[in-house]
């Protein structure tokens, strides 16, 4: 009786508890670079630098696009330039090293299998990032994505990416800046006072939602969370012990001191605009 021999197709993820956290200098530094491409250019490329935790996590904090040429069917990258520039960045930040490549637009596209190559030889399990820079409803899709093989028994057949969790976290002043970033059309940029303002409008929102909570709990409307009571605690516990005429005292300090700055810059830049018109006239003859 002859044996026959039957091979599996199998996949082979690159990592099963890989995730990614992304800072707010690398989205808007994809932003700016999407500003200034060449006219010709549909897309930016670029490369992604960062470090990796023992727990699999890549943080990602910085980046700079790489010049290409792309068609239908193949991509050519400026390989001397991304060396050069990561190069450059080494010299300023010598922790920082390759932890994968972007790309604007919407998801995959089908010229990010011969870059995700490209990038699998320079560091191992690369991390594509995708922005896109449309902004549609001023809503920012931000994905990352890790390469997964396609096997047949010792065979490689293909390439799947696949989707990972991509933590975006920012400060109250970062976040302001990227909600502007959002908006399609801005008439000005907010000052300090209403970026302050808007930030209180927010914690007031989040302090609403936490308040009905809270009362559906204890109603019992909701099934509590032992996590998320963890949190409340914890953050509540963080604050400190101050009684509300003193508070209002530190914010109106506060407050002062911004109105302060504001005026000492107003009178800089008035100060070097005369200056700047004093010297112009006294080089006319």
């Amino acid at each position: 009786m002859a044996s026959s021999e039957s091979a599996v197709l199998q996949f082979f993820p690159s990592s099963t508890s890989l995730s990614a956290k992304v800072h707010p200098l690398v989205i808007f530094n994809i932003c700016d670079c999407y500003v200034r491409r060449p006219d010709q250019a549909e897309r930016v490329i670029g490369t992604l630098l960062g470090s990796i935790s023992p727990d699999g996590t890549v943080d990602i904090s910085n980046s700079f696009a790489v010049p290409h040429n792309e068609s239908s069917d193949q991509v050519a990258l400026d390989i001397d330039y991304h060396h050069n520039m990561l190069l450059s960045h080494q010299k300023v930040n010598p922790k920082e090293v390759i932890v994968g490549w972007y790309s604007t637009g919407f998801g995959v596209t089908g010229g990010s299998a011969l870059i995700h190559e490209f990038y699998s030889r320079e560091v191992q399990n690369p991390i594509h990032l995708t922005v896109d820079t449309t902004f549609m409803n001023e809503e920012a899709t931000i994905k990352a994505f890790v390469s997964v093989s396609l096997s047949l028994g010792e065979r490689q057949l293909a390439a799947q990416f696949q989707e990972i969790p991509l933590d975006l976290r920012m400060i109250e002043a970062e976040r302001v800046g990227f909600d502007i970033l959002k908006s399609t059309m801005v008439e000005k940029l907010p000052g300090d006072l209403e970026g302050m303002e808007a930030s209180m409008e927010r914690l007031y929102v989040l302090i609403d939602d936490v308040y009905k909570y809270v009362d559906n709990v204890v109603e019992g409307q909701v099934v509590p969370d032992n996590d998320i009571g963890r949190l409340i605690a914890d953050t509540v516990a963080s604050l400190p012990k101050i009684s509300p005429p003193a508070f209002d005292r530190l914010m109106n300090d506060s407050l002062q001191d911004q109105l302060l700055l504001l005026y000492l810059s107003s009178i800089t830049r008035t100060h070097l605009s005369l200056a700047e018109k004093l010297n112009t006239a006294a080089q006319i003859p």
